[in-house]
């Protein structure tokens, strides 16, 4: 899966769960809420106040490393 500026949250997390921790990380607590799922990161990260191409480059580089 590439993730990109425009990917929807809901769908990047319920494709690889692991990632909520780098949401976490930036401050994006409301994952679980339905509205913030229906988000693209770019987005959630203009809400959040955060940059969404370091986002989206340390998700890809997470999953084009996760070996599970």
């Amino acid at each position: 899966m590439k993730i990109t500026k425009e990917s929807i949250i809901g769908d990047v997390l319920d494709a690889a769960p692991d990632t909520a921790q780098f949401f976490l990380d930036i401050g994006m607590h409301c994952l679980g809420c339905p509205m913030s799922r229906g988000e693209s990161i770019e987005e959630a990260c203009a809400v959040h106040g955060t940059d969404p191409d370091s986002l989206v480059t340390k998700i890809n580089s997470f999953l084009s490393s996760d070996k599970n």
